[in-house]
């Protein structure tokens, strides 16, 4: 039988999800970004601790574009706000029937990253997003930066400035790798930063994100 995902590889693994069996390439790239895997799994749990090569090949393409889209090499610091805001960007849920596409990520950073160069500039001036879904995405990842940046230290705001208008490229598809695809970026960062099963099985279709 040809697994019903890809239309080419035998299916000889049984997909608890699906409830159909599929090929093991596509149980290994697809869990969690395009299946909603079950947290019983056993192909899941054998995956975390054993990440197959061809999935480790990809988490290490796809750093390697995320990185990529800040165009030197990053701080710890930076390299540390990117991923944390990376993680708020894949679990951000809107409101309703909403969703979330690229545009959104861009337009939700590249408002907040114009907030802190004002502010480093000592203009006191919060940019909304564009929409009620980036507006929404702003003001989580505005209140999270409220917060570590108490104890970041007088470069906190440009750092994670400059972390912002990366993830404005990446989201834009102006960094080289992302794809063309309209929500390619937020199936990179899910790939890198995937849901904890319990998250990933409550997101009705597209994209599974946390």
């Amino acid at each position: 039988m040809t697994c019903p995902l890809c239309l080419k590889r035998p299916a000889k693994r049984a997909c608890p999800a699906l409830a159909r069996d599929i090929c093991p390439t596509c149980c290994a790239t697809k869990r969690l970004t395009e299946i909603r895997c079950p947290s019983d799994c056993v192909h899941l749990d054998t995956a975390k601790k054993h990440p197959a090569a061809v999935v480790r090949k990809q988490q290490e393409q796809d750093i390697a574009v995320l990185i990529g889209a800040m165009g030197r090499r990053p701080s710890e610091m930076q390299l540390q706000l990117f991923f944390l805001v990376g993680s708020i960007i894949v679990r951000y849920r809107p409101e309703g029937l909403m969703s979330v596409g690229d545009g959104d990520v861009a337009d939700a950073a590249a408002a907040m990253a114009g907030t802190l160069e004002a502010a480093a500039r000592g203009v006191i001036a919060e940019l909304p997003g564009g929409n009620p879904v980036s507006e929404g995405l702003r003001r989580q990842i505005d209140g999270f930066l409220a917060e570590i940046g108490k104890s970041g230290g007088p470069s906190f705001g440009r750092q994670a400035a400059d972390v912002l208008r990366a993830v404005e490229r990446g989201a834009r598809h102006e960094a080289p790798g992302v794809g063309s695809d309209p929500n390619a970026y937020l199936a990179l960062l899910a790939r890198i930063l995937p849901p904890a099963p319990e998250e990933a099985v409550t997101r009705p279709g597209g994209i599974i994100v946390p």
